[in-house]
């Protein structure tokens, strides 16, 4: 290998690691009362339009593009009390360090993920954990998710206990 193809493979690598991002951030910074429920802000950085998101091993079903967007935050994407708003008033999604294989204009990723999510009515919060199984395709505009598959570990919900002051003569937030 060239040290060009090394540094191409290297570029492609940090790319298709920061987009893993995206999908935490389209979901975070489109939280259920922010009024702006618009994922795709984020998301039409990272998938293909015609991209398929398998949510099947969590109990989902295979989703396009357009109707996952509008599952997690409702039809027309109005967020507030739909798609996840309508369980959920806060959300955290971490996506892990991705390892990634490289072949030619296709590449495969997988990534670690724990996405916390706040109840409504503040008495409980879920952990969702597993991994994204990724196959990405090089466009135009860069690296894009064709083909995303969740591979679900668990879901666990846990109440809402006080907060233990973190350093003495200091209460919590």
């Amino acid at each position: 290998m060239s040290d060009t193809d090394r540094i191409q493979y290297l570029l492609d690598r940090l790319e298709i690691q920061d987009k893993v991002a995206l999908y935490g951030l389209g979901q975070d910074l489109h939280q259920a009362d922010s009024e702006d429920g618009n994922v795709l802000a984020q998301w039409g950085q990272l998938f293909t339009p015609d991209a398929v998101i398998d949510a099947t091993d969590a109990g989902g079903q295979i989703f396009n593009l357009g109707d996952y967007a509008e599952l997690m935050r409702g039809k027309d994407l109005v967020g507030g009390k739909e798609g996840l708003g309508f369980s959920f008033n806060a959300w955290q999604h971490i996506e892990g360090h991705a390892t990634v294989t490289i072949d030619g204009d296709t590449a495969h990723s997988m990534a670690p993920h724990w996405h916390t999510h706040m109840s409504r009515d503040g008495k409980t919060n879920t952990h969702a954990v597993g991994y994204w199984h990724d196959d990405w395709v090089r466009t135009s505009e860069g690296w894009r998710i064709r083909l995303r598959r969740i591979e679900h570990l668990y879901f666990q919900t846990f109440p809402v206990v006080d907060t233990p002051p973190m350093i003495a003569g200091i209460d919590p937030i």
